[in-house]
């Protein structure tokens, strides 16, 4: 019998030194692939033999079906929120990896309105072309979290704070609010109509965006600190516009650091920016509508009237001499057939007599100031007629402009401005702003010259309008969207 063959490796004497390539090649093939899978298989194999019991084990009967799966979720829950080691759960992890913010970020007091603005600074707005600009906790943007805040100062917004957080994994004794919140942030005051209404358009821009979804609360910041209302003239005009009264959040009786969670949150903080002009015009269109209808106001005008509106002011910016503008005006109006002049004072009307008078406006004369934001309430196409002290045009900067916008955005044509020459005198040279101290307050005179060829040309001008949508058969609607 021929012996067995051997390699000559096993035949090389044991004091044979082997290269280092040898060495390799005896070891890689000792762990060869085939090995690996051959290994892998015995594994699964006595993985899959030791569960055969479990899959052998009867069912529970009908009757015990619930019990059962419960105790087997009770089991699976404490699998997955305790280890061996004691060591805290994943949820725990969680909900300890929560990182409150400051509302307010003092690193951006010099630039509070800039970019991401002072207020929730290190988060993102979405924002598509021509669109509002917001936040919506949960989102993908979120990663699926909720928006969580602690602290409720009304003096120090730097001392409230904010988070985000799963769902399932809240901060340790924290409140879930249901519902949707809409959450506003307004870098001037509620109390003042015009900065208030820029604070709002924003959300009623979302509301008919989203197919007129509605909220469940409000709450209201300023600089970061908690604001518990607003001026009576627009918490009015926005419960008609979201159909019942608004439920501003008021923390009464909380913990000063009790955290609270909302399920759903919708956050503002640049008013308008970003909004294309038909955007614009059609939150203003809404409001406008919502108000009269609240207001049992007709929605079609087809007497032909041209109303003719001076809307005063008493103190600040207040005509010196009311009767002698009063006078002009009433002139011109007679020249036009089917004018009627109205004087009034926003300060002696309640809100639905302000959208009374408005809706029956075609021409609205007054001074700069709060009063002039009712002139979206009038239909579109309207005139306004905007008047100035003293000092204004070089030191009062963009602010004045805000009318000349606002008439762009909801439809209306600003026909312009009248700035007095005269007033009260400044110590200081024309272009310091310590004289904007002396100027804010002045009252505005008159020149019975200019103001009748003014007055002239506009009622003219809107005459005509008027004439050339009667003879188009023009259509006002007269159902609000969202109704």
């Amino acid at each position: 019998m021929n012996p067995l063959p051997t390699t000559t490796k096993l035949e090389m004497p044991f004091h044979h030194k082997q290269s280092p390539r040898a060495t390799a090649t005896t070891t890689t093939r000792f762990f060869s692939p085939k090995l690996s899978v051959y290994l892998c298989s015995i594994c699964v194999t006595l993985f899959i033999l030791s569960h055969i019991k479990i899959l052998q084990t009867p069912l529970p009967s009908s009757q015990n079906s619930l019990s059962f799966l419960h105790n087997w979720q009770e089991k699976f829950t404490t699998t997955t929120t305790t280890t061996d080691d004691g060591s805290s759960s994943c949820t725990e992890k969680l909900q300890n990896s929560v990182t409150f913010l400051p509302l307010k970020d003092l690193r951006f007091a010099n630039a509070a309105l800039v970019g991401h603005t002072w207020f929730m600074s290190t988060l993102y707005d979405t924002q598509e072309p021509g669109e509002v600009q917001y936040q919506k906790f949960p989102s993908q943007s979120s990663n699926s979290r909720i928006l969580c805040i602690k602290g409720h100062d009304t003096h120090d917004g730097a001392r409230n704070h904010y988070a985000l957080a799963y769902p399932e994994s809240l901060p340790v004794n924290s409140t879930l609010v249901t519902g949707r919140t809409f959450i506003s942030y307004n870098h001037y005051d509620y109390g003042n109509i015009w900065h208030g209404l820029s604070a709002m358009v924003p959300f009623v821009a979302w509301h008919i965006k989203t197919g007129c979804a509605l909220p469940t609360r409000w709450v209201l910041y300023h600089w970061g600190e908690v604001r518990t209302g607003m001026s009576l003239w627009l918490s009015t005009l926005m419960e008609a516009t979201f159909g019942g009264p608004m439920n501003i959040e008021k923390f009464d009786g909380g913990d000063e650091g009790a955290v609270v969670c909302y399920e759903e949150a919708v956050v503002m903080r640049h008013n308008e920016g970003g909004m294309s002009r038909e955007k614009r015009m059609g939150v203003y269109d809404l409001i406008r509508c919502k108000a009269r209808v609240m207001c049992g106001v007709e929605l079609d005008r087809s007497d032909g009237e041209i109303g003719l509106t001076l809307l005063m002011r008493t103190g600040a910016r207040s005509f010196r001499n009311e009767g002698a503008v009063v006078e002009i005006f009433e002139r011109e109006c007679r020249k036009v057939e089917s004018c009627r002049l109205r004087v009034a004072y926003s300060s002696n009307l309640t809100v639905c007599e302000q959208v009374k008078l408005m809706g029956s406006t075609d021409i609205l004369v007054s001074p700069h100031g709060a009063q002039l934001t009712n002139l979206f309430l009038m239909d579109r196409n309207s005139s306004v007629m905007e008047f100035f002290p003293k000092g204004w045009l070089k030191l009062a900067g963009v602010g004045q402009l805000v009318y000349q916008w606002m008439a762009s955005w909801s439809g209306m044509k600003h026909q312009g401005t009248w700035r007095d020459p005269d007033g009260e005198h400044c110590p200081y040279p024309d272009d310091d702003r310590r004289c904007m101290s002396i100027y804010k307050h002045g009252q505005i005179g008159y020149n019975e010259t200019y103001f009748a060829y003014w007055t002239s040309k506009v009622l003219n001008e809107v005459k005509m309008r008027k004439l050339e949508e009667a003879s188009k058969g023009n259509i006002i609607p007269t159902r609000c969207a969202c109704s």
